[in-house]
């Protein structure tokens, strides 16, 4: 999908409205000399005519590009509805989306004292500057969905062997695809069955980190048997645990089910890939599924050093 640049606007100061210009220089602060450049995840403003229309409407006179103190004006997309990361990229220059609306400030702001109402908070966007460049009117961007990539590894002799059907897999994958598209994300999956063989484990892991792979599932080898060596093998690529989920899950379901405490399963971080280790049963990667799944998104915008609280 593509949407086209209306117009691009600059202010000297922050909490008013910007200025429409020729063109404007992105540059890893933002908008060169525009009011709100720096280091920072909100270097660059954003908002469709398609909102502007709207309250134009509601208002009962024209607005004008900028009056919302967006950097750039667009058309062809309801940018509300993009996500964190989710991207905006020609031959030249690329943004990341970082954030969608902001606190309104009502009164205390100079927009909404001469507008008498502000749109940017519910319908506004920001993004961050990944490859400078110039922006004109009349530009066309590209827009890129954030596709979240999931590899799930299975450890099973058996399962590999062909004695049985390998279930937790496809189980995780089932849980992650439905949780990700009740909020909008899309999702793709690279899915391994191996023998319970450290190496190779850790090949797979190596390998999905240098990928760059969003999320790492292993499921199975979590118990104190004699072939589960899988906390022993992942740990040590870990740069930062992540230890209160797994905790959470073994309390909870321990205290129904004593057996629960057994599992050894670990979590934690090493690049920007989080890796979570599962038991190998369908049952127990259901309830892991459960309470790790809401955290990702928020994890993984962390990762990226979005603020999103």
């Amino acid at each position: 999908m593509r949407i086209k640049i209306l117009s691009v606007n600059i202010s000297e100061k922050k909490g008013t409205v910007k200025n429409p210009v020729e063109l404007i220089q992105l540059a890893d602060i933002g908008v060169v000399g525009d009011a709100h450049s720096g280091k920072w995840h909100r270097q660059v403003s954003l908002l469709a005519t398609e909102s502007i229309a709207k309250f134009s409407e509601e208002a009962g006179r024209p607005i004008k590009y900028g009056e919302f103190a967006e950097n750039i004006t667009t058309e062809g997309l309801l940018l509300h509805e993009c996500k964190p990361l989710d991207r905006f990229v020609n031959e030249t220059l690329e943004l990341e989306v970082t954030q969608i609306g902001k606190k309104c400030h009502g009164d205390n702001c100079s927009i909404f004292r001469e507008v008498g109402n502000c749109v940017m908070p519910k319908e506004g966007i920001f993004a961050r500057v990944l490859r400078s460049g110039v922006l004109r009117s009349g530009d066309e961007l590209n827009y890129l969905r954030k596709v979240i990539n999931v590899h799930i590894i299975t450890l099973s002799d058996r399962a590999s062997a062909g004695e049985y059907a390998d279930k937790s897999g496809p189980q995780i994958r089932n849980l992650t695809e439905k949780y990700f598209s009740g909020i909008n994300r899309p999702a793709e999956f690279t899915h391994h069955l191996i023998p319970d063989n450290p190496e190779r484990l850790t090949i797979l892991i190596k390998n999905a980190i240098l990928e760059g792979a969003d999320v790492v599932f292993t499921t199975g080898g979590t118990g104190i048997g004699p072939r589960d060596f899988t906390p022993e093998t992942v740990r040590p690529l870990l740069e930062k645990e992540i230890p209160g989920i797994m905790e959470l899950i073994r309390v909870k379901y321990g205290m129904e089910k004593p057996a629960a405490l057994l599992s050894r399963g670990i979590a934690g971080v090493s690049g920007k890939t989080l890796i979570y280790c599962l038991p190998g049963s369908v049952k127990a990667v259901t309830e892991y599924c459960n309470e790790i799944l809401p955290t990702i998104e928020h994890s993984i915008y962390m990762l990226e050093g979005i603020d999103s609280h």
